[in-house]
């Protein structure tokens, strides 16, 4: 590897997983690096992108993470590994043209991708020259591998995957996740706290089945991460090069080509809003919002409300029934105070999603 090539790290897994939570912690701690973000957005919102340009507590002149650190690029139209030539590659050519104000590069896949055809893409003339991929790091829901659904909410990927007109493969979910594991070259294993031994172990064994012995498997929970930036750090210098053997994995999705198998992309009707309110009364809100999700067949609902009297923004978080809400960082004196929620579900009413949750809002947006 060159020394002068910008390191990438891609990390991937499914939706639920952890891997925002992931970027968040490293953009929040890691200090003295300007770091570029892509990521590739599930939604008419760009919530998860939104979550990652919030900055700790106390960061100076009140500045989002992100804005200093080369900025946030969003791929909204389609799964990033599908769309690697028309999304992908004039993004990575933006930052190649930056390159002098860039010391690393953080792509958060969509949780269908495969890592593969995007990091194949680092093969190309324009991009190698002046970029590597640093590590593949496969985050993978300790809990769901364990119980077998792979998934933190089966339904949320389905919903993502009917979603996605650009998406060309259909694989099974164990399929997707040994595609993801196959190219790995670190794995974490998230949400560590919620598994018993044997639990873990049948984690460990679904990835010894697809992990070389030479990749590392990290086992994690929230608090793994909380204030040290040495193990960020460490995820982010692996200089594994791991475009130049790439081309040596072979994936499921491989084979079906290679087999000229069909695949059905399944393009099902699904339902999706974006609610806009001024502040709201948070335990109204989350009434109201709890109610919807008992209600109406909701697959995710994310975004950030504006509580009256509080300085810092509540993030809001719904998957299936449950629902989770904290605060990430102040609000910047040039933001407006706003709500702004994405619903993504099937079957519901939009006029009806916004009527209930409009009813906790105390000041309109002028």
């Amino acid at each position: 590897m060159q020394l002068n090539k910008i390191p990438a790290t891609v990390v991937t897994g499914f939706l639920g997983s952890g891997k925002t939570t992931l970027l968040a912690n490293i953009l929040q701690q890691v200090t003295g690096k300007r770091i570029a973000v892509i990521v590739n957005e599930f939604g008419e919102q760009d919530i998860d992108s939104n979550l990652l340009r919030g900055c700790a507590i106390g960061c100076e002149d009140e500045t989002p993470v992100g804005a200093n650190n080369s900025g946030i690029y969003e791929l909204a139209n389609g799964c990033i590994c599908c769309t690697v030539e028309e999304e992908f590659l004039p993004v990575m050519k933006q930052l190649v043209e930056r390159r002098d104000d860039i010391d690393h590069i953080l792509i958060e896949t969509s949780g269908l991708a495969l890592p593969k055809p995007l990091v194949q893409a680092f093969n190309w003339p324009d991009v190698r020259q002046h970029c590597t991929v640093d590590a593949i790091i496969t985050v993978i829901d300790g809990p769901a591998v364990a119980s077998g659904r792979f998934a933190d909410d089966v339904e949320r990927v389905e919903a993502q995957r009917r979603g996605d007109e650009n998406l060309d493969h259909d694989p099974s979910l164990r399929e997707l996740l040994d595609d993801q594991l196959d190219a790995a070259d670190l794995v974490i294993v998230s949400k560590t706290d919620l598994l018993d031994a044997d639990a873990r172990k049948r984690v460990e064994d679904v990835i010894r089945q697809r992990v070389p012995s030479s990749v590392k498997t990290l086992f994690v929970d929230k608090e793994t991460f909380a204030g040290d930036p040495m193990q960020l750090e460490a995820l982010m210098g692996m200089a594994s090069a791991s475009e130049e053997n790439i081309d040596k994995i072979e994936n499921h999705h491989d084979k079906y080509h290679a087999h000229g198998e069909h695949h059905d992309h399944a393009h099902d009707h699904f339902d999706s809003c974006v609610v806009s309110l001024g502040e709201v009364d948070g335990d109204k809100l989350t009434k109201a919002l709890t109610e919807l999700l008992t209600r109406f067949e909701i697959y995710r609902a994310k975004g950030f409300a504006a509580l009256p009297g509080k300085p810092m923004r509540q993030v809001v978080q719904a998957v299936g029934k449950r629902l989770d809400t904290h605060f990430d960082r102040m609000w910047h004196s040039s933001e407006a105070r706003k709500t702004e929620l994405v619903v993504i579900g099937k079957g519901f009413d939009a006029a009806e999603i916004r009527k209930a949750l409009s009813a906790a809002e105390v000041e309109r947006v002028s």
